[in-house]
């Protein structure tokens, strides 16, 4: 474990540019601030609450979708790129978000759906009104069925969401028609990126936005875009994590090579405008190695790092993850992406609170094993030291630095995720960690907004973890926050390197940056090395001085 890891270019130089050691901070629109008590979150109440990312200390803002959108998958099903939807408020808000953003030093990243569009979209529209074979239809993927009749759907692909992956069409004269693709939901038509007329159209979406002062895209299933071109029948599980791992054939559906042709050609526009630009891949890719593909030089320059978000916690799991990914990406000359949570998964102060080893869930509701809460935030918070020492950018979720927990008790007819319904209620899905998050423990909604409107109901605990109740108190999960990333800041843990220590199977222990890094997985308390200056830690040391199990540690000496 004595192995040098830093990250750096082929050719032996350093990566340069703001993103390769910035952490970044994901807001749900939906569910960050509410400023005129609908219940929904909107782009006023995030820029109202910009001060506080300030004061937490991140680097830059990513936005999840606020486009027009039915909401058919909470704005992941766009019908218009270019504007605002009433719901989140209108364009002129967007702008002064992002001035105000700029004006604090945040910079601001927007997501980008470019696999599909909204079946409200004017383009699917058209589609629908127009014959088989049309310029129309073209735009997305449309095929005749199987069967005598064409009653059989063209091949076996199954959503993401659950239930087929095909939706046949009825013609305007009644009669049943072709069928159309939506790896998600039957709302979210696939486009087909062998058409130029797609490319050309989000290569000025891209300018739409860039125009408007935006710093970057974190591009929505950026491995999807393009099919193999047979559609050949597919026999596995459908699950968005479907990419090369051990002996699978790569799916048809995901991670084709042709993608990178369009990201080649994304990049060069990025580069025409001042500022370092950035592009972000939601690319559910495995082996590690080939996700590095994304980032390479002349393409995207992140990717989000889901195997490091799915590791399982324990030492060797966690050095075998963390070794791979430098080394996975140095080969191309990409920085390294860290992230705990996000939107679509269970929040990690949840998810570490499972048994080690449990499969990854679909979201927890009432009747499925639940999480032990206070061993899971013990274990974020110490998962969390950990990811911020490392070198290379990382991800925040809004709520993690409260230490949120997902909602595991939401009654079953709140849910709103499109994954509930198309699984036959099997999978709960994603509501659990978008639950408008606690401000002001005694205020209307927490806080999140004037009035007691929430779209997603609060738990009753929410005040516990409401920020102004953690705000300079000293131990609390924000606090811990604020502190790993002025001391993350103040070392360049970010564009350091990575040296491991000898430790063990049950530590973890590494340099970078003038400070050790320790992380205790095992049941024993483990003690720092003598006239060790400790800088941080996720929770309090033994009363001798030794770092008990499930915590982190930063120190010097």
């Amino acid at each position: 474990m004595n192995t040098n890891l830093t990250q750096q270019s082929p050719t032996g130089d350093p990566i340069t540019g703001w993103w390769t050691e910035a952490v970044i901070y994901q807001i749900y629109p939906r569910s960050f601030a509410d400023s005129n008590g609908d219940g929904i979150g909107d782009l006023p109440g995030i820029t109202a609450r910009l001060d506080h990312l300030v004061e937490l200390g991140i680097d830059a803002v990513w936005l999840s979708p606020f486009y027009p959108s039915p909401q058919a998958d909470a704005g992941y099903d766009v019908a218009d790129y270019r504007d605002v939807d009433p719901l989140f408020g209108q364009l002129p808000d967007a702008d002064k978000l992002i001035g105000e953003a700029h004006s604090r030093g945040l910079r601001v990243i927007v997501d980008l759906v470019p696999n599909h569009t909204s079946s409200a979209h004017r383009w699917f529209t058209e589609a629908l009104a127009a014959e088989p074979g049309s310029p129309a239809r073209a735009r997305y993927i449309f095929r005749d069925g199987n069967g005598p009749d064409g009653e059989q759907p063209p091949n076996d692909w199954q959503s993401v969401f659950g239930g087929p992956a095909w939706t046949r069409t009825v013609d305007p004269d009644g009669r049943p028609g072709q069928w159309y693709l939506h790896l998600f939901d039957t709302g979210q038509p696939d486009l087909n990126w062998d058409n130029p007329e797609v490319r050309t159209e989000f290569l000025d979406i891209l300018r739409f936005w860039l125009d408007r002062g935006v710093d970057g895209f974190r591009v929505d299933v950026a491995h999807g875009l393009i099919k193999q071109a047979d559609l050949a029948d597919w026999q596995e599980p459908q699950e968005i994590l479907s990419g090369n791992e051990g002996d699978r054939p790569r799916p048809p559906m995901w991670d084709q090579d042709g993608v990178h042709e369009i990201y080649r050609e994304w990049r060069r526009v990025l580069d025409s405008y001042p500022g370092e630009r950035v592009l972000v891949a939601e690319a559910w890719v495995e082996p590690v190695e080939r996700l590095a593909r994304y980032v390479r030089p002349d393409e995207m320059h992140q990717a989000f790092n889901f195997e490091y978000l799915l590791a399982a916690w324990s030492a060797p799991a966690q050095y075998a993850v963390i070794t791979r990914s430098l080394e996975a990406t140095d080969a191309v000359g990409a920085p390294t992406t860290w992230v705990l949570s996000n939107h679509d998964v269970v929040r990690h102060a949840s998810r570490l609170g499972l048994p080690v080893g449990t499969p990854r869930p679909n979201g927890i509701g009432i009747g499925d094993p639940q999480p032990d809460a206070a061993l899971g935030l013990r274990r974020a918070r110490a998962a969390t030291l950990l990811m911020l020492g490392l070198p290379g950018s990382a991800y925040l979720y809004q709520g993690e630095e409260l230490g949120l927990p997902e909602h595991t008790t939401m009654p079953d007819e709140a849910r709103q995720d499109p994954t509930w319904f198309r699984s036959g209620h099997t999978h709960r899905g994603r509501d659990g960690c978008r639950v408008p998050i606690p401000w002001e423990a005694d205020s209307p909604s927490y806080g999140f907004g004037p009035t007691d409107a929430s779209w997603l109901p609060q738990p009753t605990l929410w005040a516990e973890y409401a920020l102004d109740r953690q705000r300079e108190t000293p131990g609390s999960t924000y606090e811990m926050y604020r502190t790993a990333l002025r001391l993350r800041r103040e070392h360049e843990l970010g564009r350091g390197t990575l040296r491991w220590r000898e430790s063990g199977d049950e530590v973890l222990t590494f340099d970078n940056g003038g400070l050790t890094v320790l992380t205790n997985f095992g049941p024993a308390p483990v003690p720092l090395p003598a006239g060790a200056e400790l800088l941080h830690s996720s929770a309090p040391l033994t009363d001798d001085g030794a770092v008990p199990t499930d915590v982190t540690v930063w120190f010097r000496g």
